[in-house]
C-alpha cells in the first residue's frame, strides 16, 4: 500500500471514531426517546446503521494493522509491480491508457487506480516495456502492450 493510501485510511478511521460513532449513538438515543422500541422503525434503522459503522471500523483497523507501506522512490521500473503506473496501448484498436496498480483498498477506476487483484493487473505484473500481455476478460482476450512504467506519488 502507498503511504498516501495508508494515510487516507487512518484519516477515515479517525473520522468514523470521533464523529460518526457519536452521531450513531445520538441517533439511537433520539429514536429510543420516541417510545415503544418494539414498533419503532427509526430505532431499528439507527441500530442497523451503527452495526454497519462498527463493522467498517473493525475492517479499517484490521487493514491498517496488516498494511505494508511500499516506498516507491526505491522501486525498480524495469518490470510492472504493485504501485507501478503503467502506460499501455491496446494492440487491436491502438487506444492508449494508463493505470496505477494499487492494493484493493486503494482501487478507484475514476482515478486510474486498479486493484492488483483484477485480471488486467494480474496479467501486467512482471511485464517489461515493449512486452504484450494477453489478458482474459469477460468480453474475451485483450492484448495490451506496455509502453511505459513509472512510479508516481
Amino acid at each position: 500500500m502507498s503511504q498516501k493510501g495508508y494515510d487516507k485510511l487512518v484519516a477515515e478511521l479517525q473520522k468514523m471514531e470521533s464523529q460518526d460513532r457519536p452521531a450513531a449513538s445520538a441517533a439511537i438515543a433520539e429514536a429510543r426517546d420516541k417510545g415503544d422500541l418494539s414498533e419503532n422503525a427509526e430505532y431499528d434503522a439507527a441500530k442497523e446503521a451503527q452495526a454497519k459503522l462498527e463493522t467498517r471500523i473493525a475492517l479499517l483497523k484490521q487493514t491498517i494493522r496488516d498494511a505494508k507501506i511500499i516506498d516507491t522512490r526505491t522501486r525498480d521500473t524495469s518490470t510492472v509491480q504493485i504501485l507501478s503506473t503503467v502506460s499501455l496501448r491496446n494492440v487491436r484498436n491502438k487506444m492508449q491508457m494508463k493505470y496505477t496498480i494499487v492494493s484493493e483498498t486503494e482501487a478507484n477506476l475514476r482515478e486510474g487506480k486498479i486493484s492488483v487483484a483484477t485480471p488486467i493487473a494480474k496479467g501486467l505484473l512482471g511485464k517489461r516495456v515493449g512486452e504484450v500481455a494477453a489478458i482474459k476478460v469477460p468480453q474475451g482476450v485483450i492484448e495490451l502492450e506496455v509502453t511505459g512504467i513509472t512510479y508516481e506519488d
